[in-house]
């Protein structure tokens, strides 16, 4: 069901301090918390006595003391300290995660340490870029399986539908979708020309009159994607083409970290290159993706409960090739990840 051996988001950097905090990922059960040097624990939420939450318990230290019968565990899993007992068994240890902060996310990751690569985590382009403004996101949790979302992400098609009164114009219902597949993931994209400027988008351009419009989609294994919006003035887009000066580009950037088979929690921001100091057009930004965005709450909620309970089979189309070209990939990195752990036992 899921590739552990990856970088997924846990949490918003700001949500962690010296209190401990719960989170599910991958269906486990985490505690997370900040050391008194700053840097972020993460262990099993379970202590392996009698299973209670770590994250019921209390910080001492660094270290973390369940709330049941005092065991003790640092910050790699070790436990410390069992009261009454003259020594501390061997197996009083919980698994611990690797953790790294970036872009103001946590991101854990989910399988075999020594693996664990912070190069590996998905990489923000003009993160750091003073020319660059950032809407900073939110987070929300829907109740569908990730793998809609992926697929959500991979079609820009939904957008004349799901989206009207935001990112649809009439060119989104009719012109033809192209599909990239790279080794890192699957990008669906394509350039609308000559075509209205869609209403979210509208009031931002830098220019009058139609639009050339790109449509770029690409998600990224296991579950991160980056949505680019290209606007010109008609007559200027095209790919492969130097864009003028006065082109809009927003890069929206979405993680999508499964809770389990049934849930998903969704984190994201934006950035642009225009208007990087513009409080208020960051507030318009975060207003508006954040409206769209329960648009596709409610879609994807629905679709999960649609194909639970379906009774005949699903059709899929040819705007779906995107989407089944990164599942059929991402299938293959998960049952391929599980053959070697089968080996190595």
């Amino acid at each position: 069901m899921f590739l552990k051996n990856a970088w997924y988001v846990a949490t918003w950097d700001y949500e962690i301090c010296r209190e401990l905090k719960s989170v599910t990922m991958l269906g486990e059960n985490l505690v997370l918390y900040r050391r008194q040097d700053g840097k972020i624990a993460a262990l099993e939420d379970a202590c392996p006595h009698r299973k209670l939450p770590l994250s019921m318990g209390r910080i001492k230290g660094d270290d973390v003391e369940c709330g049941y019968h005092g065991l003790t565990f640092d910050c790699s899993g070790t436990c410390t300290r069992v009261p009454g007992a003259e020594r501390i068994p061997h197996v009083a240890r919980v698994r611990s995660y690797p953790v790294e902060e970036r872009y103001g996310l946590v991101w854990v990751w989910m399988g075999e340490a020594e693996k664990a690569d912070p190069a590996d985590i998905f990489h923000v382009e003009h993160f750091d870029d003073p020319a660059w403004g950032v809407n900073r996101g939110e987070s929300m949790t829907l109740n569908c399986n990730y793998l809609y979302m992926t697929d959500n992400l991979l079609d820009p098609s939904h957008v004349a539908w799901v989206h009207q009164s935001s990112f649809a114009s009439s060119a989104c219902e009719e012109t033809p979708l192209e599909t990239t597949v790279k080794s890192d993931g699957v990008t669906v994209w394509r350039w609308m020309l000559d075509s209205d400027p869609a209403p979210f988008y509208a009031p931002f351009l830098q220019f009058e009159g139609k639009c050339d419009r790109k449509q770029h989609y690409e998600v990224r294994y296991p579950s991160n994607a980056i949505i680019k919006a290209i606007f010109t003035p008609s007559g200027a887009g095209g790919e492969g083409r130097d864009l003028p000066s006065n082109t809009f580009l927003m890069d929206s950037y979405n993680f999508m970290t499964p809770v389990d088979e049934n849930r998903t929690k969704y984190y994201w921001f934006q950035m642009r290159n225009f208007a990087p100091d513009d409080a208020d057009v960051s507030a318009r930004f975060a207003k508006s993706v954040r409206g769209a965005f329960e648009e596709d709450r409610v879609v994807l909620e629905a679709v999960h409960h649609g194909i639970a309970t379906m009774q005949t089979p699903n059709l899929d189309l040819k705007i779906d090739v995107g989407p089944l070209r990164f599942r059929r990939r991402l299938a293959q990195m998960i049952e391929g990840e599980g053959a070697n752990r089968v080996a190595a036992e």
